[in-house]
């Protein structure tokens, strides 16, 4: 019998992950290739400037400051990469079953409690509910047709009412519909929530919400969105 192997999986690298990035960002902006190339050029010329215009005028400072322009210039084109490659990931997410649960549980960081699972669905049309508790309170957000979502969205605001009495509850709906959250607006406007709960009291009210949460992950629906198939990975 073949014994299996014990080896860690290995990581793609550096350059790897850049090249994902890159082909992944190219796929909606066909520009990206000039951008980048701009953006280099920028900072090499901005870098050599300032050698011209800071005496004494050497040969040797100029090219250490079109050097360390160049520097600037590969850093602005990976931010120029990375913001794109964002707005090219909710491009995609947009619409699918369970983005929301992937958003809240990547885009919210550690002061806030989620999951990528939904606390409510309707089996039959995938609509559902997620939840989200932080010192902003808890946000209850739904994900489909929000007239289908009402009672759902309504049994868990009553849920959180019995256990966290006197907490702030937020609802959201993300769409495009007047009134909902935009997929790639959703973690900002979570964060953006005043802070309404001290950190004492929001582990009492995670503790209390987790014990009457009711699991629901036998229902069929997505357990959430597969970041490699959403967006390639960002460079370590």
């Amino acid at each position: 019998m073949a014994s299996r192997s014990t080896a860690p999986e290995k990581r793609p690298g550096f350059f790897s992950q850049i090249r994902s990035l890159y082909t992944f960002t190219k796929s909606e902006f066909r520009w990206l290739p000039f951008g980048l190339i701009g953006a280099l050029l920028i900072g090499v010329g901005l870098g050599v400037l300032i050698g011209f215009l800071i005496p004494p005028v050497q040969i040797w400072s100029i090219i250490l400051w079109g050097v360390s322009g160049l520097l600037f210039g590969l850093l602005f084109a990976m931010i120029l990469l990375t913001r794109l490659s964002t707005r090219v990931m909710y491009k995609k997410l947009d619409g699918m079953p369970g983005a929301v649960g992937h958003v809240l549980s990547t885009g919210l960081g550690r002061r806030w409690v989620t999951s990528d699972m939904p606390v409510g669905v309707n089996p039959r049309t995938q609509d559902a509910v997620y939840r989200a508790v932080g010192r902003g309170g808890v946000v209850i957000v739904g994900e489909g047709s929000r007239g289908r979502l009402k009672r759902l969205v309504e049994d868990e605001r009553k849920k959180v009412a019995r256990v966290a009495s006197g907490v702030n509850v937020e609802v959201f709906y993300v769409g495009h519909e007047e009134g909902d959250v935009p997929i790639a607006r959703l973690a900002k406007t979570i964060k953006a929530l005043p802070k309404t709960v001290d950190r004492a009291t929001l582990a009492a009210v995670v503790k209390r919400i987790d014990s009457v949460s009711k699991s629901v992950t036998s229902l069929p629906i997505p357990k959430g969105i597969d970041p490699m198939r959403a967006r390639a990975q960002r460079p370590r």
